[in-house]
């Protein structure tokens, strides 16, 4: 038998059925009355998992005791001897990073440590046009005969095969941080370091390259510190550089339980005090104002240091977050917020046209979104990718063709998948099956490269690999919500209280409500596409609320003709500052008539 859903919505304005997050009402009771919390609040708890006994570390996660023994992970005794080797000897060492904000973050993070114990860190970031994803030949082996001796390679290396034998063959160390999924036989380095290696017991598999940079470095410098290197200078307090690795771990959308959520938790104090130039400079161009938080961390800055590897010189954001300069900082900020706005433009035209060619398909039943197009632009082809698989709640590949010289055909693609579908391991059993020349990812995000007269059999590999785990998941699409409230009950202080239960992110979702029996009283479009709403409830109530994105869709158009006839909307509740004053406001995510009012 199928549990009622919830406020009897089984089919809302985007097509979902609303369910309760499941919650075991008698452990939320306890707490509520134990902790001393609003009843919504100890639900919101209780529903992920949190119980009397873990509340405190929860509400108060510490490294203390979260941050694990470095020699536990394979090869992090290799890697650190070797780092700290070169350190020691004055030797010419590169970190190779990904063009992302994991990478960025994990280079900076690396280039900040070597400076802060007396070394230079060359830091190589490849173009992500001209050199693609990861560590490549002829970028090693030009570091090679520049002088290196060692390369570093963050968020990047596992799946490197012929780039790290061409790098072992020319006499060139490596050493391997990565946290993305690996096979069986992994390419040869001095040492790699993955908490997602086979061998590993996966205790830590969802760290990303900036977490496990940041646990080399306590490593690196444990090593440093034994042998006499801080006799004559100072030791670096590598606590200032956890605003690094609070952004790195946000924008990887890695699950924020446990070590992340730790690693967050006191990132963002660190992120708010502004020690690092690089994110002050951001922050004052994207108009943050308030105390950074997660949000901030993955919506305003994020976007704004992957910018320059989508759009511009893909060293940018690693350049940003390293640099001590102030001017330096702003005018790289500058030139950063300047790519992100050029991003957003071509991310909406490649966008109008995977939905026109999406739409094309209507008639073909599949698990899996699938489209590619010529001239697309790669660097944004994994934003798009995201939006599809919300648009339709299924795992999407979005693939950028080019036209090369000798008439062949390839594809760069990027991939976002739904929850309880692991597109990563998809991608590797496509390599492994010879449909792709690359690729690689985690379970929600994946990069590859394929031939283009490989891609109808590539599709028809991903679809029913797809398939497969689509088949044991619900045919409608849900949506979990921790709770109904009225509209006058939508306070500050309720949501301030809701605020330390951050950071959220996966693994740790931010609550959503359902606001009921709410009357919109005013309508009307903002910006490119989203609908500002004013709400009212039966209690007298009001309440402001905006739906993002939603101008060309059902539900936003239902907000603008709503007529003042009541609707349950579902959303995130945020408090809204605005010369001095403290309102709450709704970002609505769904909506349904409200036929019981």
């Amino acid at each position: 038998m199928t549990d009622a859903a919830f406020l009897n919505v089984s089919h809302s304005l985007s097509g979902k059925r609303w369910q309760a997050r499941p919650c075991d009402e008698r452990q939320a009771l306890a707490l509520a009355q134990g902790r001393g919390l609003p009843e919504i609040v100890a639900r919101v708890l209780t529903a992920r998992g949190v119980t009397d006994e873990a509340c405190d570390n929860f509400l108060n996660p510490r490294l203390k005791t979260l941050l694990p023994e470095p020699s536990r992970f394979r090869d992090m005794d290799a890697a650190a001897t070797r780092i700290a080797q070169a350190i020691r000897a004055g030797e010419p060492v590169a970190v190779f990073g990904d063009y992302d904000v994991d990478g960025a973050t994990s280079a900076a993070l690396l280039r900040r440590f070597f400076r802060a114990v007396g070394s230079e860190l060359r830091v190589y970031v490849p173009d992500r046009i001209a050199e693609g994803y990861g560590p490549n030949a002829p970028a090693l082996l030009r570091l090679k005969a520049e002088g290196i001796g060692l390369v570093v390679t963050v968020d990047c290396g596992v799946s490197a095969f012929a780039a790290l034998e061409a790098a072992a063959g020319a006499g060139l160390d490596v050493v391997v941080l990565d946290h993305h999924a690996a096979e069986p036989h992994l390419p040869p380095a001095v040492a790699l370091v993955n908490p997602n290696r086979l061998d590993e017991d996966g205790t830590y598999r969802t760290l990303c390259a900036a977490g496990v940079t940041f646990i080399t470095v306590v490593a690196v410098n444990r090593l440093l510190r034994q042998s006499g290197h801080y006799a004559d200078r100072p030791e670096p307090n590598l606590m200032e550089w956890l605003d690094l690795v609070a952004l790195g771990t946000v924008c990887d959308v890695v699950p924020l339980t446990g070590l992340n959520r730790a690693l967050v938790a006191q990132g963002l104090k660190v992120m708010a005090r502004r020690g690092n130039p690089g994110l002050a400079a951001l922050s004052d161009v994207a108009g943050v104002k308030d105390t950074p938080d997660a949000y901030h961390a993955g919506y305003v800055l994020g976007p704004r240091v992957n910018a320059g590897g989508r759009v511009g010189a893909s060293d940018l954001g690693a350049r940003l977050l390293s640099t001590d300069d102030p001017l330096e900082a702003m005018e790289l900020a500058q030139r950063l917020e300047g790519h992100n706005a050029e991003r957003r433009a071509v991310e909406a035209a490649v966008l109008d046209d995977a939905l026109e060619r999406v739409a094309a398909e209507a008639g073909r039943d599949a698990d899996l979104v699938f489209v590619a197009g010529e001239g697309w632009h790669p660097g944004v082809i994994g934003i798009v990718a995201a939006r599809l698989k919300e648009r339709y709640s299924r795992p999407a590949c979005v693939i950028a063709l080019e036209e090369k010289p000798d008439g062949t055909v390839i594809g760069k693609a990027s991939g976002r998948s739904v929850r309880g579908v692991d597109l990563g391991a998809a991608i590797i059993a496509a390599r492994q099956e010879g449909l792709l020349i690359a690729g690689g990812g985690h379970r929600m995000a994946a990069g590859f490269t394929v031939a283009g007269d490989k891609l109808d059999a590539l599709r028809a590999f991903l679809e029913a690999k797809v398939g497969e785990q689509m088949a044991a998941m619900p045919l409608v699409p849900t949506l979990e919500l921790d709770g109904a409230l009225a509209v006058g009950a939508a306070s500050v202080g309720l949501v301030s209280t809701l605020n330390t239960l951050g950071p959220y992110g996966t693994g740790n979702a931010e609550p959503r409500f359902a606001v009921t029996d709410a009357r919109i009283v005013r309508a009307d479009v903002v910006g490119a596409n989203h609908v500002r709403c004013i709400l009212q409830g039966n209690d007298g109530g009001r309440l402001k609320a905006i739906a993002f994105r939603a101008l060309d869709s059902d539900l936003g158009q239902a907000l603008l003709t709503a007529k003042g006839a009541p609707f349950h909307l579902a959303g995130i509740l945020r408090i809204d500052r605005w010369n001095g004053a403290e309102t709450v406001q709704l970002l609505i995510d769904d909506a349904a008539p409200a036929r019981s009012a």
